[in-house]
Parts: structure tokens; sequence; C-alpha cells
């Protein structure tokens, strides 16, 4: 494949997979964890170099599947203990990322691992990393993000119910006794894999776009989850499309193109979505309006 191909397919990875797990997060309206978890993951990127000495898959997902989960259980802990989520959030994030940028500064500042890099990431440079599978040259990246693609649907399949009930009333899960907490960090889980996997490749900034964008397009845009998972991952589809060939147009960041991207189509939503957007409201109270009146 060519080299705008492998870009297009790490970037539309990267949309469907975090944009359907997002769809979770808008429910639960804990998207902002989205924001903390693909920060924090640094810690636990570092921890794994720490530990095992080796940039490696493996190890990263390990290391960012266990901060992932601590930064969740925290957040829950102070939100249990009296303080607003929000302000959990903000302390814990903030915390933890800045814990990982000592540990960069202080362990591993002469090794690919660099703040910048985190944020922004270096999607050009993945089809330059690849690998040798089945008699073809495949990029390390594509091949990562497609087992965690893979992964997360295999458990939202699986777990479609559990999730689905928790999402919407986590007192009747607990009732018919549905273990709520797993099932909470089930999902917490799939949200660390999902950023560390797209972390090198992309940075935190396209993970959190990814994970939230996508998934509150599709909230304005149907009532059903099965829907909101399907519209989702066809909008984080597009944004990585679109994003990539602006950028290429622009000679501007891809990442960060995608990104912005994937606003614009969440903006477009905003306004002219059919139930929920600003057009269809003021059209639906002049309506009103007037039958009030005649």
């Amino acid at each position: 494949m060519s080299y705008d191909v492998w870009i297009i397919i790490t970037g539309a990875l990267v949309g469907i997979s975090c944009g359907m797990v997002g769809c979770f997060l808008i429910l639960r309206k804990m998207a902002m964890l989205a924001d903390a978890i693909s920060h924090t993951v640094l810690l636990g990127i570092v921890g794994a170099f720490l530990v095992s000495h080796s940039l490696s898959g493996v190890s990263m997902l390990v290391g960012a599947l266990i901060v992932g989960l601590l930064t969740a259980y925290f957040v829950q802990l102070l939100d249990q203990s009296g303080v607003q989520t929000d302000a959990a959030i903000g302390i814990v994030f903030t915390s933890l990322f800045a814990l990982g940028v000592i540990l960069i500064s202080l362990f591993a500042d002469q090794v690919h691992i660099d703040v910048d890099h985190a944020l922004m990431g270096e999607i050009a440079f993945v089809p330059w990393d690849t690998i040798m599978l089945f008699g073809f040259m495949i990029p390390k990246a594509v091949l990562l993000l497609s087992v965690v693609f893979i992964l997360n649907l295999f458990l939202i399949l699986l777990f479609y119910k559990e999730l689905k009930l928790c999402s919407f009333d986590a007192q009747m899960a607990l009732a018919l006794g549905i273990p709520v907490m797993v099932i909470h960090y089930l999902l917490m889980g799939m949200v660390s894999l999902s950023t560390v996997a797209s972390f090198d490749a992309v940075g935190a900034i396209l993970v959190v776009a990814m994970l939230i964008a996508p998934g509150a397009t599709a909230y304005l845009l149907t009532d059903k989850l099965n829907r909101m998972l399907i519209i989702s991952g066809g909008v984080g589809l597009m944004s990585a499309i679109g994003g990539y060939y602006i950028a290429y147009l622009l000679n501007v960041s891809i990442a960060g193109s995608m990104a912005m991207t994937a606003g614009i189509l969440f903006t477009v939503t905003f306004i002219f979505s059919p139930t929920h957007g600003i057009v269809a409201k003021y059209l639906n109270q002049h309506k009103l309006k007037n039958h009030l009146e005649g």
C-alpha cells in the first residue's frame, strides 16, 4: 500500500475504535475522564519503560492499562469522598501527568519519550516503522491499532447488554445483579488500551478528539445505542479521511487536522441535526408559537 493509505488507515482505526468506546463515555457523562486517561497513560508508558527497559507495544499496553485503571479508581474514590467529579478528574489528571513528566526528566530524557510528541504524535512517521507479517510489510502502529479495535469490538458485542444498561440506568443494572463496577472498569480498560495504542502515532490531542467528538456527534443524530455506535465509527472514519486531505492541501499537522475535522463535523451536526440541532429547535419553537397564536 502507498504511504498515504497507511496514514489514512491509522487515523481511521483510531477514529473508529475510540469513537465506539467514546459513545459509552458520552452516555455516562464521563467525557472528560477520557481527557484525563489520555494524559495519565504517559505515566504508564514511562513506568513500563523503567521496569522493562523497552518501548515495545506489549509493555506499553500493560503500563497504560494499569495507570488508566488507577486513574478511574482515584477519580471514583475522590468522588465517593465528596469531591466534585470535575474537581476529582482535574486533581488526578494533573497529578499523574505531572509525575510522568518528572519521571521522563529524571530517568528517560535520552529516550524517545517526550511531552510534545505525547501530545501531538507524528502520524506521518507511521509508514516507516514496519514489521513483516504473512509476507507483507505492515506498520507496527496499524497492527497494534487493529488488535485493539478487534478486542474493543469483541468486548462491546460480548457485553453489549451490560454496557447499555449500566450506561443508561446503573441502579437498575445493580438491582438485576449486574456487576456495575466490573463493567465500569472494563470500559476504563478499553479506554486505556485505545488511548495507548493511539498514543505514539497520533498523540493525546487526537485521541481525546476521537473519544469525544464522534460519540457526541452520533448522540445528536440518533436515540438508539446500536445506531450511535455505527454513526460514531463513521464519523471517526470521515474525520480521518477528511483531515488527512485538508492537512495535505494546507501543509499542516495531520493529527491536528483530523481533530479539527471531527470538531467541524460535530459543529455542523449541532446546528443541523434533525431532532437536536439549533435549526430544528428554532423551527419547532416557531411552529409551536404560531400554533398557540392561531
